[in-house]
């Protein structure tokens, strides 16, 4: 939204005399709004971008209502003739153990997102705040753990899960992947734009370091605590790999692998199949609307030092 200066400037002409000039349009901060054709260019690309993303979403939403005829023979035609639920009919008939993945993901999700928010919260603040010997090897070590692709641990991750006995349950979808470096990373960035005058202050008034971190750093952390949470929550959601590898009973798989029952050997039902993605995506959904604020808060934070 633009508004109008209420002085209009000046300018001379070789004459000498002065010619008033009309104002420049400013935004609310006062400075120079964009032209409107430029506005226009950009909320057009905008458009353009949202629609890229929104019709797969809704095109999987509509074949979940079609029959498997109709999603073969009228593949190109969005909506559904006629309009029918058995495809949902058909993963509620307890066939496919879906609800029970279903749980089975969201137990998963939430305990590793609770885990990875521990593990790099503390390892976040040690690396940001504290001071030992070798902190910066460490660091280091971190990060370069990033650079390795994922598929590399493997072998090692299902080698000591097995030892552990930990086959075929929660635990082995959720502890290995609960100590990552991209938290550590994330979160010791945030903490270190941290004002440390704060922490001094607490520390003249008696705080230790674990109060400080639990009553002081951790509040003020939230939007970046947020976020984490969230993308802890999605790539443990949407992990199809290693629950294929580790859990070997069809009714503690997760939802992942679990779709991917529903696709036979011979035949695919394209409305089950779309039905189970859209039942995938209302979780993924709601943590988002629910998250929004403090993921934006983080972002609109990143920029801010001090």
């Amino acid at each position: 939204m633009t508004a109008v200066t209420s002085e209009p400037t000046a300018a001379a002409e070789p004459n000498g005399r002065r010619v008033e000039r009309a104002p420049r349009p400013t935004n609310r901060r006062g400075r120079p709004g964009r032209p409107n054709g430029a506005r226009t260019a950009l909320y057009t690309v905008l458009v353009v971008l949202s629609l890229l993303i929104v019709l797969p979403l809704l095109w999987i939403f509509l074949t979940s209502f079609k029959s498997d005829f109709d999603a073969i023979k009228n593949a190109a035609q969005p909506f559904p003739s006629p309009w029918t639920l058995d495809a949902y009919r058909t993963l509620s008939n307890g066939q496919q153990p879906i609800f029970r993945w279903f749980l089975n993901s969201l137990a998963a999700g939430a305990l590793q997102t609770v885990l990875i928010l521990v593990t790099a919260s503390m390892g976040a603040y040690a690396l940001a705040r504290l001071d030992f010997v070798g902190k910066r090897l460490v660091f280091g070590a971190i990060i370069a753990t990033l650079l390795v692709p994922p598929v590399i641990f493997l072998i090692p991750n299902y080698l000591i899960v097995q030892q552990l006995g930990w086959l075929d349950t929660i635990w082995a979808i959720t502890v290995p992947g609960a100590a990552g470096a991209f938290g550590i990373f994330f979160l010791r960035q945030f903490f270190s734009g941290l004002p440390v005058e704060l922490e001094e202050a607490a520390r003249l008034d008696g705080a230790g370091d674990w109060r400080i971190f639990l009553q002081l750093v951790l509040p003020l952390s939230r939007p970046a605590l947020a976020t984490l949470a969230v993308l802890s929550f999605l790539n443990n959601w949407n992990d199809f790999l290693w629950p294929v590898y580790v859990l070997l009973s069809p009714e503690h798989l997760t939802l992942q692998p679990g779709l991917n029952v529903l696709s036979g050997a011979y035949s695919t039902h394209f409305g089950i199949v779309m039905a189970g993605a859209v039942i995938a995506s209302i979780p993924v959904l709601v943590l988002f609307t629910v998250a929004q604020r403090q993921i934006v808060d983080s972002v609109a934070s990143a920029g801010v030092k001090g």
